[in-house]
């Protein structure tokens, strides 16, 4: 199939399903949508274990495996869904919260990281299966950021208070780019082995590279847009400056092995913040808004039927999907722990509001970016296992956590009132 063809069937596949979601389910569309197609997924595989002669399992498996997730996510639709997620943040909110926003992002994502790879690594022993440790550590890695395309879709669904919110959309949009620095890390480590003898150095270097190397990319490119768009006034224009510096940031990132992801929350940033306020009109602005308002829920609708579909790629096997179940628990878990460390340093700076840990802990979703991660891969022995892990671990997130965030952020804080 061309890639028009396949861009075809999602775009259907996604109109279809969103049809039906809001006609029938009427649950959040990116939740609705991913579980239609979660459960269309299962019941043809169920149907071709009826009747395996019709081989559906095997039609519709060719067709996902020609959409690479990896691919179509880390290396297309991620930097238009950062800067989409970026240019809504108000940069005053998350400046006033840096530091927690920083220490979450940072100090969080490596706690987890450490504290899921260990327990990842005697979970899978403790069921039979013998996982290296630098493999565990890479699981801790993709699993353990939370993913700002998940969060940030389900938050417009829950009333926040602004503080909450700028701290969870901070986190997210931040701590995923983190997420990544260090799986690339811990992936060349387990690929290359003990004897390439990274130092201490070449890893500071790196992160240095990628992280903040990024975040000055990103600022670099969206100046030299925020001065284009403020030198003239036509918003076709405008709006394609606006696309060119998302795909022109991505590129540059990738080639100078600096961190996309990062360079294009930066750049979202100045442009939705700066750029409005100094170099736009406000018919520019609404046609931008609008604009991306429009790509990011086109581009969502298809990575959560991606998200749904990628259960061809999942080996059913019982050993595994109880490791998936055990590795639940305990991320919330870790998830509480790598949270409550920075809050709990930062207290005696500043105050935070009651229940702020347990409502970070649960939304603290994980999403497309970790099922790319695992994705991306190369193969080894255990590499199914986590596949299936970090898939589980995402359905939950998405369905379970992403459902009841509403309901359990409005309990928090209407305890706290009485």
């Amino acid at each position: 199939m061309s890639i028009f063809d396949i861009a075809s069937a999602l775009v259907l596949l996604a109109a279809l399903f969103g049809y039906l979601n809001l006609k029938f389910l009427k649950l959040p569309p990116t939740i609705g949508l991913m579980i239609i197609a979660l459960v269309s997924s299962l019941s043809i595989i169920l149907l071709d274990q009826i009747s395996p002669s019709y081989h559906m399992r095997d039609i519709i498996s060719e067709f996902v495996g020609q959409v690479d997730l990896n691919e179509a996510l880390m290396k297309g639709m991620l930097a238009f869904l950062l800067f989409a997620g970026a240019l809504h943040v108000n940069f005053e909110d998350l400046y006033e919260r840096k530091f927690t926003i920083a220490g979450l992002a940072t100090v969080g994502v490596i706690i987890s990281t450490v504290l899921t790879g260990y327990a990842a690594y005697y979970i899978f022993k403790l069921v039979g299966l013998e996982i290296p440790l630098i493999y565990t550590l890479v699981f801790g890695a993709l699993i353990s950021p939370t993913d700002p395309v998940a969060v940030i879709s389900i938050l417009k669904t829950t009333r926040t208070s602004k503080s909450l919110e700028a701290k969870i959309t901070g986190e997210s949009l931040f701590n995923d780019g983190v997420g990544i620095v260090i799986f690339i890390i811990l992936v060349a480590f387990a690929s290359a082995g003990p004897e390439a003898g990274f130092s201490i150095q070449d890893v500071t270097v790196l992160f240095i590279r990628e992280a903040f190397g990024g975040a000055l990319l990103g600022f670099v490119f969206g100046y030299v847009a925020y001065t284009a768009l403020k030198s003239i006034d036509n918003y076709q224009t405008e709006v394609l400056i606006t696309l060119a510096l998302v795909m022109s940031t991505y590129t540059a990132a990738s080639l100078l092995h600096m961190s996309g992801p990062i360079a294009e929350v930066v750049a979202g940033l100045l442009v939705g913040n700066h750029g409005k306020r100094f170099a736009m009109s406000s018919t520019t602005i609404d046609h931008v808004e609008k604009f991306w308002s429009l790509l990011d829920g086109i581009l969502n609708a298809v990575l959560f039927l991606l998200i749904g579909l990628e259960v061809f790629a999942i080996q059913f096997n019982f050993t595994y999907l109880i490791s998936g179940l055990l590795v639940i628990p305990t991320l919330l878990a870790v998830r509480f722990i790598s949270v409550s460390i920075p809050i709990s340093l930062l207290r005696f700076k500043r105050e935070f509001s009651q229940g702020v840990i347990r409502i970070l802990t649960w939304s603290g979703l994980r999403g497309g970016i970790s099922v790319a991660l695992v994705l991306s891969l190369p193969p080894f022995e255990g590499r199914d296992l986590l596949l299936t892990c970090t898939y589980i671990v995402v359905l939950f997130s998405i369905i379970v956590q992403g459902l009841t965030l509403k309901p359990f952020v409005n309990r928090i804080q209407s305890g706290i009132k009485e």
